[in-house]
């Protein structure tokens, strides 16, 4: 993006981080504005200070780049991860829990930028072998302590989403899974690696494969998390060809994730059991 520096976020994903062209300060000072949009017209980032948590006020000086594992495995020791609902978003699980279109198990499924794990706990519950994948060693450190270490349904993996070699070396290569859990991964990457992330979906999805998000659709300036457009979303989703079953306002979010779409899309195909979720 014009007048900013791309650099990697935590979650295996980008930020965009405003440079002297178009702020006055540190991006993650939440202590002070910064101007985020292209008129010029100053605005506050107090909204992705509430998703990156208030201590996300801090000086370059002293903390390590947003581009290190360092950084924000210092969130999750801070307690400054404001994204953490310390449950599984509630539009998900009930979806998972007793929807008439919830995939069945067996099942492979991924949760990228899983953070503390609480949606891939709530997959191996409900029997599906589930893969918690994120950049940050503390966060899943985290995930472990909190849901247990590897097991039969349960795998921690510590990689970026984008790197093809890392996913291959886990087994995550082309085709190799039979879901994908999206919660707050897709926000905060930088929108324009959103088609990257799609497109990497769909690689990874088995043929009848499918596609369980729930997109913060709000529009706020600025971010991480970095808003959307619900209907733009969709089409994305449809021109990569994944096939929606479901697209509708979610319903029984949290108060602070009001504006959140529940998508169920699957991945062109007729294949069925284990490989696809589908009975």
């Amino acid at each position: 993006m014009a007048g900013g520096l791309k650099t990697q976020l935590g979650l295996g994903a980008v930020v965009q981080v405003a440079n002297g062209e178009r702020g006055h300060r540190h991006p993650l000072d939440c202590n002070a504005p910064i101007d985020f949009n292209a008129s010029g017209a100053q605005v506050g980032d107090a909204f992705s200070c509430e998703f990156l948590g208030q201590a996300g006020a801090m000086s370059p000086s002293n903390e390590p780049p947003v581009a290190e594992p360092s950084h924000w495995d210092q969130r999750y020791q801070d307690g400054s991860d404001g994204w953490e609902l310390g449950q599984p978003a509630p539009p998900l699980a009930r979806f998972l829990r007793s929807h008439p279109l919830a995939p069945q198990p067996p099942g492979r499924v991924l949760v990228p930028g899983c953070g503390r794990g609480h949606e891939v706990a709530l997959l191996a519950d409900l029997g599906f072998s589930a893969i918690g994948l994120d950049f940050s060693g503390e966060a899943l450190r985290e995930a472990r302590r909190l849901h247990g270490e590897t097991r039969e349904t349960l795998q921690w993996l510590q990689a970026d989403l984008f790197d093809r070699r890392a996913l291959a070396a886990a087994g995550l290569t082309a085709g190799s899974l039979s879901g994908i859990v999206e919660h707050t991964c897709f926000c905060a990457i930088d929108p324009g690696q959103r088609q990257e992330y799609i497109a990497t979906v769909c690689r990874l999805l088995a043929p009848g494969g499918w596609l369980l998000g729930l997109f913060w659709c709000h529009h706020q300036p600025g971010g991480p998390p970095w808003g959307s457009d619900p209907e733009l979303v969709e089409a994305q989703l449809r021109q990569a060809g994944l096939v929606p079953e479901l697209w509708q306002p979610a319903s029984g979010s949290v108060d602070k994730r009001q504006d959140e779409w529940l998508g169920f899309l699957r991945q062109p195909g007729t294949g069925t059991g284990p490989g696809t979720g589908r009975p």
